[in-house]
């Protein structure tokens, strides 16, 4: 779910030439902002559909799969921790123009790629690309909209394109990679791209401004991912390797963290139960629902043998309701605060893990789309609150770098959950898969535990 992305440029205190209260510039800053922001979200998901394709045309195996996503995945998250801060010193219009036309120039290496290593490195460019895009759009809506209720209403509009993207996500990969084979979900980046482009030439120029960067405790950030992602994947004596590299670096992130004026990860925030049980719930929440459109994307193609396309449209039940539902779940945490909708959707998503248990390579593929749609429903109700929750918990002026914190936890917890879910069905598709949904339901029912006690705690101080 990508509502409520927020990242450091999206401070108050972070100041550019504004472009006014509204109007036709405006408008257009806002439209180039939803496309970019949209784009992140799509190359996040399209992918899913089109990988046993992928698969067979350059003859890998679940590894391989696995990697098309994860490369993309973990770099968006990893580099998203510091590029709030690059999008400042840059200026957002600026950063958004360079991540854009990186992000385009690399979706056409993606689809013009030879062979899988090259693929790979590609994905890898768009995801550092898209983390520099995701922080400077939300940046330019800022500066765009200068009076608050425009604002909130241009924001909405922001993070509804980033949940629509998501949505047809699965749909648009079946449909291309049907249409012109998997190379297709890359190639109509580039018309949208240069559409972005051509827009930012009437939007206002950002100042830049002084913002300090993390490098070392980024660096380590990264090498810890990368390494933890190859020893999930690879596994065997690289794989150990790749491990005991994931946790040195691991050592050297917390060392330099605890220990830098202005951390990429301030370790201080996690003191706090209500941002640590956030934290923990929007991560838990990503590895069901990420990790669940890949392993059925497979399930629909490997197992049932139905088409790309087929197999995007089966998805559209469970993700043509996430915007609605997340309009809903905003509502609800205005009204009633964060803690009801929270511990309404958690358990909403438990019990579709659950009923998901009983499929199997006979069962219709109409009951499996529907199956799976407590899943969505139920995490589409828990992001919007619990991004809220996170927020409340923190002072206003760490409120964007709170935000940061908790999107890259979520970005990166579904990619790992995609590696080791991933490594599972690889043993034995349908076992593997039972036990994905089993740990997943089980991630869901300790942060929804924890999040009931936050809320007991909560209502007994009120």
């Amino acid at each position: 779910m990508p509502t409520n992305q927020m990242s450091r440029s999206s401070e108050p205190g972070i100041e550019q030439r504004e472009s006014g209260a509204g109007g036709p510039a405006a408008a257009l800053t806002l439209t180039a902002s939803l496309l970019g922001f949209a784009l992140t979200c799509l190359d996040a998901s399209v992918v899913n559909v089109a990988l046993p394709t992928i698969g067979s045309s350059f003859g890998t195996g679940m590894s391989g799969q696995q990697w098309v996503v994860d490369a993309y995945t973990l770099a968006f998250a990893a580099l998203m921790l510091s590029t709030g801060a690059f999008s400042d010193r840059a200026g957002a219009s600026r950063a958004y123009a360079l991540g854009t036309a990186v992000f385009t120039l690399a979706s056409m290496v993606c689809g013009l790629a030879p062979n899988l290593p090259s693929l790979i490195g590609a994905r890898v460019v768009q995801g550092v690309a898209a983390a520099v895009v995701l922080p400077a759009s939300l940046a330019l809506v800022r500066q765009a909209y200068t009076e608050p209720a425009r604002r909130a209403r241009a924001v909405a509009a922001w993070a509804a394109g980033g949940s629509l993207a998501v949505a047809l996500g699965p749909v648009a990969g079946g449909a291309l990679t049907t249409a012109w084979g998997w190379r297709g979900i890359f190639f109509v980046n580039l018309p949208v791209g240069a559409a972005i482009l051509v827009l930012l030439v009437r939007a206002p120029r950002s100042r830049p401004r002084p913002a300090p960067l993390d490098l070392p405790g980024q660096l380590t950030a990264v090498v810890a991912l990368a390494a933890l992602a190859f020893a999930v994947i690879e596994g065997g004596t690289a794989g150990h390797v790749a491990l005991a590299v994931a946790v040195a670096a691991g050592a050297a992130f917390l060392w330099i963290e605890s220990r830098q004026a202005h951390p990429v990860v301030p370790l201080g925030l996690f003191r706090d139960r209500t941002v640590a049980t956030t934290v923990a719930a929007g991560s838990a929440v990503s590895v069901a629902f990420y990790s669940m459109v890949f392993v059925f994307s497979l399930f629909f193609q490997q197992v049932q043998h139905h088409s790309a396309l087929y197999s995007g449209l089966l998805f559209l039940p469970m993700t043509g309701l996430i915007a609605v539902t997340n309009v809903v779940a905003g509502k609800l945490t205005g009204r009633y605060g964060p803690r009801l909708p929270m511990l309404v959707g958690q358990p909403v998503a438990v019990a579709g893990l659950l009923a998901l248990l009983s499929v199997d390579a006979d069962t219709p593929p109409v009951l499996v789309s529907l199956l799976l749609v407590p899943l969505a429903l139920g995490c589409a109700l828990t992001v919007p609150p619990l991004t809220t929750a996170m927020l409340d918990a923190v002072p206003a002026e760490r409120a964007g770098l709170a935000a940061g914190v908790l999107n890259a936890a979520r970005q990166v917890s579904g990619g790992l959950g995609i590696a080791v879910f991933g490594a599972l069905v690889a043993d034995g598709f349908e076992a593997g898969m039972r036990l994905s949904l089993a740990a997943s339901a089980a991630l869901l029912t300790v942060t929804y535990v924890l999040s009931f006690r936050l809320a007991g705690r909560a209502a007994r101080r009120a």
